[in-house]
């Protein structure tokens, strides 16, 4: 990723409600990895599940998703002969909700990430088998067989492809988040920042990409002033009190809390997103295989498969994040170079 992983951005961006999910997902498994209690088995036949046991974070929606045998005609023989697909997610030890976390059952592992894990394996005729491990433990379980495919919020870099191949699911973007009855927005102009009060993380990629927009508003003349604090909880507060105007963030996290505030006396909503790769390029998250395993094409042709069928798009909007979509799922497409990765 950038300064930090976006992965990192988002448990910068814990709420209070989501520190709840956190310290089951921490108690779930207190090693390197999990098995347990990462699948619900209750949806019938040809219906996937998403959005199941989110804690109000997404709407449960049942998706009618078939076998396309000439998708799965694609899958490696290995993989095909097992009946399964097995889904990495990178979650231990605190979760990073929308994207993956456990849920209010305070054992089963959900999130956007898993649900499409689960729908992807879907239209290969697979058996998701997911996975819960560390960040790091992740990456050792790709290496070694382990894990088939990740589907863990990996941003698709060009360091990552020596040893990776990736299929494209989702946009990498930063957002701000206002109080709803804000009339501001930000229309991916930094010129709109000009007079305003941000609070951004400190040490996170949306923070250089901020101080650089100031230094901008500068040599113009302009003043945009950069709050930090302590925690979450804090910058909140500074926001339903208006000593704020918005707060910069990772797009997913920001998604989540506004699910949180919806029915509170202080509601807030998305004022714009802005790519976390920056201007010049639209950072991509990406399911991530073995280089040279053969699951990247088959990967991508489900997930285009879900696209035109409609099931990716209803799969976003249960999370909350049809901002991120993608129109079409890519191999291997252009990542964050080599001095950025």
């Amino acid at each position: 990723m950038h300064t930090l992983t976006l992965r990192s951005r988002l448990l910068r961006g814990l709420t209070a409600s989501t520190a709840v999910a956190a310290l089951a997902a921490g108690l779930a498994a207190c090693g390197g990895e999990s098995d347990a209690a990462t699948t619900s088995d209750s949806a019938a036949a040809g219906t996937v599940t998403v959005g199941a046991l989110s804690n109000g974070a997404a709407r449960q929606t049942d998706l009618k998703v078939s076998e396309v045998k000439s998708i799965s005609a694609e899958l490696p023989k290995s993989v095909a002969k097992s009946g399964k697909l097995i889904v990495g997610v990178g979650a231990l030890p605190a979760g990073f909700p929308p994207l993956a976390y456990v849920g209010q059952d305070q054992k089963t592992l959900t999130g956007a990430e898993p649900d499409l894990g689960r729908l992807v394996a879907a239209v290969l005729g697979l058996k998701a088998e997911v996975k819960n491990s560390t960040w790091e433990n992740l990456f050792v379980g790709i290496d070694s067989g382990k894990v088939d495919v990740a589907f863990s919020n990996v941003t698709d870099t060009e360091e990552r492809k020596k040893k990776y191949e990736f299929a494209s699911y989702r946009q990498d973007n930063l957002a701000f988040e206002v109080q709803k009855k804000s009339t501001w927005n930000f229309a991916g102009d930094y010129e709109n920042l000009a007079g305003k009060t941000v609070s951004v993380g400190a040490g996170t990629n949306q923070e250089k990409i901020l101080l650089e927009w100031k230094a901008k508003l500068a040599k113009e003349g302009k003043k945009l002033t950069v709050k930090y604090f302590q925690d979450n909880n804090s910058v909140y507060l500074a926001l339903s009190s208006g000593k704020i105007d918005a707060y910069f963030g990772p797009n997913p996290g920001i998604s989540y809390h506004i699910t949180q505030t919806a029915k509170t006396p202080n509601p807030t909503r998305n004022a714009g997103k802005f790519s976390g790769a920056g201007a010049t390029l639209q950072g991509l998250i990406a399911a991530t295989a073995k280089k040279d395993s053969g699951l990247a094409k088959p990967v991508a042709d489900a997930i285009n498969h879900l696209i035109k069928d409609g099931q990716y798009a209803k799969w976003l909007a249960a999370w909350n994040l049809s901002n991120e979509a993608v129109s079409t799922s890519r191999i291997n497409p252009p990542g964050l170079p080599l001095d950025n990765s």
